[in-house]
């Protein structure tokens, strides 16, 4: 199956949607450094098949996507600084939206299927009417933006050939979920809001995979069983207090086959102490990164948990989610390995441009093991002949 992917950053999606069997058409990013990572990676076929990769480097809004051939999947995650909560919250009124360039793939494309992503910002009170828009949109690509029309002009106009129920045309059925990274076994905790689409013709049933791992199952194997300290030869710390009144509870709260939250611990415990600085950098982009301290609003991610969701922004981000908390009261940037980690990259993976550029580029990745769980559900329900 042939897919497109635009605004692809670092590659997590990709990766995740060709690690199921979705082939590449293109790939569109109009970022430097991360079409240097692509290219880099696709020049030593750093995970198998890669080196067949197209990359596009420009603007979403000059690309002909009806030329690139026949395509089952469009994917990709627009930029979402217009409505992210680290940003200045402009959203529709913002120029950096992409989400129409994403839409204008889809209708010139005419995929069987699309998967979008964005930030949980999306669905504040404030963009709710957007996000209605946003939805409408996508279900009826066909419906284009008049050039004397506001926003709110075009949503009238798409609500009224919405509730006529007329199935001419494209148009998909769509269904829309915020995900949590850390239910399906990615060492964080990130939410992000997906929509999927499948073309009406298809006559497609599909929802979200169930999440595989669970937040109380973590809590029940720490401080019910204390399985996980054993297993990992620790002192079992003192139990939280906010715990307390729910210790009792906790078997009751996750299926019998859930799997515990991954951790930060654990997506690290095997890479070897980070780099000195002033070292050339190695393969394993494993160096260490000076600077790193604590202040109320920027604490760190502590070991025994899922890191914070990683930001593209490294210094003074909110949470301090780029950063690990110590037992001790220390902490230090994470490497550029370790975010790799967190977001689920093959250790084989590179990355290039500067520290700094390399981690906007992981905060603003998807995590691959979400991604693959994602495109596995979506493959499965594109049967043969219907593209």
């Amino acid at each position: 199956m042939r897919s497109l992917e635009l605004f692809t950053g670092a590659g997590g999606l990709a990766l995740g949607t060709h690690a199921v069997g979705f082939k590449h058409v293109a790939l569109l990013d109009w970022n430097r450094d991360a079409c240097a990572t692509l290219r880099e990676n696709i020049r030593h076929d750093t995970v198998a098949g890669v080196s067949e990769w197209k990359v596009i480097e420009g603007d979403a809004r000059q690309c002909d996507y009806g030329s690139l051939g026949s395509v089952q999947l469009v994917a990709g995650g627009p930029p979402c600084q217009p409505f992210s909560i680290g940003g200045k919250h402009r959203g529709m009124d913002d120029g950096r939206d992409m989400i129409p360039e994403f839409i204008r793939a889809i209708r010139e494309a005419q995929p069987a299927a699309f998967l979008f992503e964005n930030v949980k910002g999306l669905t504040r009170k404030a963009f709710r009417n957007y996000l209605a828009y946003i939805e409408l949109r996508l279900q009826h690509p066909e419906i284009p933006r008049r050039s004397c029309d506001t926003w709110e002009d075009h949503l009238g106009r798409l609500e009224d050939v919405h509730t006529r129920g007329s199935r001419e045309g494209l148009h998909y059925q769509i269904v829309r979920r915020l995900l949590n990274a850390a239910d399906y076994g990615v060492p964080q905790t990130r939410e992000r809001v997906f929509i999927v689409g499948f073309r009406h013709d298809l006559d497609t049933e599909w929802h979200f995979p169930e999440p595989t791992h669970s937040r109380e199952r973590l809590q029940y194997d720490q401080w019910v069983t204390g399985e996980y300290w054993e297993e990992r030869d620790l002192e079992k710390p003192q139990r939280p207090a906010r715990l307390k009144g729910a210790i009792n509870r906790l078997p009751t709260l996750f299926p019998p086959d859930a799997e515990p939250w991954r951790t930060l611990r654990d997506s690290i415990a095997d890479l070897p102490k980070p780099s000195p600085p002033d070292e050339k950098p190695d393969a394993l982009f494993h160096r260490f990164q000076p600077g790193a301290r604590a202040y109320p609003g920027h604490t760190g991610s502590p070991l025994d948990l899922p890191a914070k969701t990683l930001k593209a922004g490294v210094h003074g981000v909110p949470g301090g989610e780029n950063m690990i908390a110590f037992s001790d009261g220390t902490v230090r940037y994470l490497t550029v390995r370790e975010a790799a980690r967190v977001q689920t990259f093959p250790d084989a993976w590179r990355f290039t441009g500067s520290w700094t550029e390399t981690m906007r580029q992981l905060g603003n990745a998807v995590p691959m093991r979400l991604a693959v769980t994602l495109a596995e559900s979506i493959a499965a329900s594109l049967a043969p002949g219907h593209a």
